[in-house]
């Protein structure tokens, strides 16, 4: 009864938070009456220092955390905010002020039901680092190894269950209220962000994460996932094995180590291609903070709360994108545009392929090492209103993560592409799995798939025929002959669903 009067009430802070920073934005192009841009341009203090993007990244914050994660999210949205704006809410780490260490040792106690000289031989009360959702602490274990113990703030899931309650009533109003913005999906926009952000609240799941993302790198040369200690991690509470190292952006610490950053971002961008195409499965959060590089060149990266997934197709049709974009091949890239539905079937192909080579060629002419796909993307979006392009929820996160690797690898070594270095393995990859025995390989796995189905299907529809039959016996039609023909009718529309 009363949760829209709030949701407007919040509007309202929301507003004034953002007016105080100079962060309402755009406001000459919204589509509303003269008098309320006026009052927008009076609560707005256009005289506020810095970038607009740097403006409403300073009101973020001061909002709280699930804001800078909103800001996080609208970085990969260049389409929405345009491109200087995202590149500036890239760069959003979601570091606050720490809660008291009594209250992060109360939540453990409470957590295990037991004190906390019975968990840890050691446990440091200041935090080494604090976030939106948790912070973390050094501990140490009986048996003498270094750990840290990540601990959810306290009252955060109340916190943030209101505030995604908010958010999905603003993006209900704003599908309403404006023009065209179905286009850009904004209730499934934070769908996708609602659940993620509700998935970071529970640390075993964070725990099972890191657990697979350890596994599915346990192979990987100087690449290495921290342990999960299963016995001392809970709902609220995630320990992990200790790591030391320096920031991946940290180049002149790296040469003081012996380590060279042009190798170890080789290495990065080898085990990014296979994060996203082999495993389909990827590190959501790769900014400096949360990536460390160990004395001996390994990379270590930490805090699994946002990983990303991607299906089978979903990665074929990434790798081609990727593929004829960097090879220029833009008649090409308006055809997988269309078959991956970024753009709908009646659009011009050709007269698509002109505005993306329009945007892209001053780009693609510079050197190999000032070639940027973020500001590639940007540009793209730039044309995406003439075409109807439709944001894909599901690549958001992947697009904010090419962003910040692009970042991190510039600071590592700013005279090579990454995405150069991964191209070649990004074009075996498409051709081992959309060649001829790529093309086998996917249907011995459709054909085995259609065997495992076809007993529960032959299954079912014995079990309709018998009700078939049982009703005509009712009827007084014995033979159940038309019973039969129905139910072989059935069965091959269930075999024909099987197999598509």
């Amino acid at each position: 009864m009363f949760a829209v009067p709030r949701h407007f009430w919040r509007a309202l802070r929301v507003v004034r938070c953002l007016g105080k920073h100079g962060a309402i934005l755009y406001i000459d192009d919204m589509p509303i009456a003269p008098w309320q841009r006026r009052v927008l341009h009076w609560l707005n203090d256009d005289h506020a220092p810095g970038r607009p993007g740097e403006r409403l990244r300073r009101a973020l914050i001061e909002l709280g955390p699930i804001y800078i994660k909103l800001g996080q999210g609208l970085g990969t949205r260049p389409d929405i905010v345009g491109q200087q704006v995202a590149e500036d809410l890239a760069d959003l780490q979601d570091k606050l002020p720490p809660f008291p260490g009594d209250a992060a040792v109360r939540r453990v106690e409470d957590d295990f039901q037991a004190p906390i000289g019975e968990l840890f031989a050691a446990f440091r009360s200041e935090p080494v680092a604090a976030a939106s959702i948790a912070q973390v602490h050094k501990a140490r274990t009986s048996d003498g190894r270094d750990v840290a113990v990540k601990v959810l703030r306290p009252g955060i899931e109340l916190q943030i269950e209101q505030d995604l309650r908010f958010f999905t009533f603003m993006a209900r109003l704003g599908e309403y209220v404006l023009p065209n913005s179905e286009r850009l999906h904004p209730r499934e926009a934070v769908r996708v962000f609602a659940a993620t952000t509700r998935r970071e609240l529970d640390m075993r799941l964070e725990a099972a994460a890191a657990d697979e993302f350890r596994e599915n790198n346990r192979e990987a040369p100087k690449f290495y996932v921290p342990a999960v200690d299963w016995q001392r991690t809970t709902k609220h509470v995630l320990t992990l094995e200790w790591i030391d190292g320096v920031a991946s952006d940290e180049p002149e610490k790296l040469v003081a180590l012996g380590v060279d950053p042009a190798q170890v971002l080789t290495i990065s961008a080898k085990v990014f291609f296979a994060h996203v195409f082999v495993h389909g499965f990827f590190h959501g959060d790769m900014h400096p903070g949360n990536v460390f590089i160990r004395s001996d060149g390994t990379i270590v990266p930490i805090d699994y709360g946002i990983m990303g997934r991607l299906d089978f197709e979903t990665r074929l049709f990434l790798g081609e994108l990727l593929v004829v974009f960097l090879n220029r091949n833009y008649a090409r890239l308006a055809e997988v545009m269309v078959k991956g539905g970024l753009v709908p079937e009646h659009v011009d192909r050709g007269a698509l392929a002109q505005a993306i080579r329009a945007m892209s060629e001053p780009i693609m002419g510079l050197p190999q090492n000032q070639i940027s796909i973020a500001r590639l993307l940007g540009q793209l979006f730039e044309v995406a209103a003439e075409f109807e392009m439709r944001a894909r929820p599901d690549l958001l996160l992947l697009q904010k993560t090419m962003m910040v690797a692009e970042g991190v690898g510039r600071a590592l070594n700013p005279t090579v592409n990454m995405w150069q270095l991964a191209q070649p393995l990004v074009e075996d990859w498409i051709a081992f799995n959309l060649g001829p025995l790529g093309a086998t390989r996917r249907f011995t796995t459709d054909a085995r798939d259609v065997m495992e189905r076809l007993p529960r299907v032959v299954r079912e529809t014995d079990e309709l025929l018998a009700e078939f039959r049982a009703d005509g016996e009712r009827g007084g039609r014995g033979d159940g002959g038309w019973a039969q023909r129905v139910g072989w009718l059935v069965l091959g529309l269930a075999l024909g669903a099987a197999i598509w």
